[in-house]
């Protein structure tokens, strides 16, 4: 049987994996929407990797680095959706 921390670490990297394809996103992405918005999935598949690495390890501090990414991920959503209005890019 898998044990728990192996099962985790799996996990982790299946995210890993997934913020790998929301990446190409970026670079292919129709439009500048379609592109923030694949980056925003790939900080928080980032975000849930390192809370799984977190708890497979039983290093807590390791969700302290996954809060303050997830708070870096929403602040540069803000940012560009403001930048996006202030230039007329909103239909």
């Amino acid at each position: 049987m898998i044990e728990f921390e192996t099962a985790l670490l799996a996990l982790a990297a299946a995210f890993v994996v997934f913020g790998g394809v929301a990446l190409y996103r970026v670079f292919v992405g129709p439009t500048t929407h379609d592109r923030v918005i694949a980056v925003n999935v790939a900080g928080t598949n980032t975000v849930i990797a390192i809370s799984f690495v977190a708890a497979a390890l039983d290093q807590p501090v390791f969700l302290d680095v996954a809060l303050v990414y997830a708070l870096l991920n929403f602040l540069l959503s803000i940012a560009f959706s403001k930048f996006n209005v202030e230039q007329g890019g909103v239909l």
